[in-house]
């Protein structure tokens, strides 16, 4: 959800400060796709800019589209009636 409010940029904060954008137009999923940073100790594994990736580029396109907040919300339960792994930690 916070993903998205920055993204959108239903935040204060700019999503940029703490994400990059993937530049590699092919894509899989949607046009959002975000890139991890290399992560150098086990500690930031564990902040919140790391952990929320992977999900988030796992989303379709449908799902980052979304217009409003409770829109996301929306496709989001529909995923995980559907697709319960989604929201697993691996």
């Amino acid at each position: 959800m916070e993903l998205f409010k920055l993204v959108k940029g239903f935040s204060s904060t700019h999503w940029n400060e703490f994400f990059y954008q993937s530049e590699n137009n092919v894509t899989r999923g949607h046009s959002w796709k975000l890139l991890k940073n290399h992560c150098h100790c086990e500690a930031r594994l564990l902040f919140f800019s790391q952990r929320v990736i992977n999900r988030w580029n796992g989303l379709s396109q449908e799902d980052v589209d979304a217009t409003s907040v409770n829109a996301f919300k929306g496709r989001l339960e529909r995923r995980r009636r559907h697709q319960v792994d989604f929201f697993k930690d691996e």
